[in-house]
């Protein structure tokens, strides 16, 4: 959504949606707004509470059975398994799409690892098509004055038009871009902790094969969940940086990572979207 300063200032029941890598400061804005009326919706606690909760019990499931205290549990319906996930801890979804490599050192074989990620993919677009509908909850059952959609860091990623279309028609786009220090920070971050991500497809067969040959392996089962991830990790921030340059360039605008971590309030927020507005106009 493109506006004016003054048509954003004007604007009622403000809706916006945070783009921008795991890490930029979306979810930590969020919970600050929170405070002061805003609706947090997060992506990806929809995906693993509606989209993805039945794939992620099912997985924890497939792993509990091979505990045979815990199969004889199960089988006999004298325990039960779910989701425990919250905004703020949305660790089942990550385990769930896991990592490629090894299966001994807890890796995914291809085809499985393929089959999570377009489960995921297919979850993630229902999730941001939801948006409109929740920012209409959010005022009409929460009473909420304004919205804030948690976009996850791979909604660039998704190659769908109509998705972007529909956010740009609800809400204002916030991509959030990392400094240089920032950047390496995060990548530095995902060299000491990597986490579980979402390719796309090209990408990953891609960077895949790269990653064999360098590595003289011939077979993905051969190859080290962690390594894997941490040498992946940069090439995707840098695959994904024109991606969200050019959504923002199309239906929003861009703010630093520098500048979201300055904001400490509401107001402050508001300002740096009119600030943002007023520069790209």
């Amino acid at each position: 959504m493109k506006l004016s300063v003054s048509d954003f200032q004007q604007w009622e029941h403000k809706s916006v949606t945070l783009l921008g890598m795991s890490g930029v400061g979306k979810t930590r804005l969020s919970a600050l707004l929170r405070e002061a009326d805003w609706f947090h919706y997060s992506g990806d606690y929809r995906i693993g509470t509606h989209y993805l909760d039945e794939a992620i019990l099912d997985n924890i499931k497939q792993q509990a059975m091979q505990v045979p205290f815990l199969r004889d549990l199960l089988r006999s319906d004298s325990i039960y398994i779910r989701n425990n996930i919250g905004v703020d801890h949305l660790k089942p979804v990550a385990s769930f799409l896991g990592k490629l490599g090894n299966p001994e050192h807890g890796g995914l074989p291809l085809a499985e690892f393929k089959r999570r990620q377009r489960l995921h993919h297919q979850a993630e677009v229902a999730a941001m098509n939801d948006v409109p509908a929740f920012i209409d909850k959010a005022q009409s059952i929460y009473g909420y004055k304004h919205f804030i959609n948690d976009a996850g860091g791979s909604v660039c990623e998704l190659d769908s038009p109509e998705v972007m279309q529909t956010l740009a028609a609800h809400t204002l786009i916030l991509y959030i871009k990392a400094t240089e220090d920032d950047e390496q920070a995060l990548i530095q971050r995902a060299e000491r902790a990597p986490k579980p991500l979402f390719y796309r497809e090209s990408f990953l067969d891609q960077q895949l094969a790269i990653y064999l040959q360098e590595q003289g392996l011939d077979y993905v089962a051969m190859i080290e969940p962690n390594d894997f991830v941490r040498w992946i990790f940069p090439r995707l921030f840098s695959a994904r940086i024109p991606r969200y340059d050019e959504i923002a360039a199309d239906y929003g605008y861009t703010v630093t990572t520098e500048e979201i971590a300055r904001v400490e309030n509401s107001d402050d927020f508001l300002d740096l979207i009119g600030r943002a507005i007023e520069r790209e106009s």
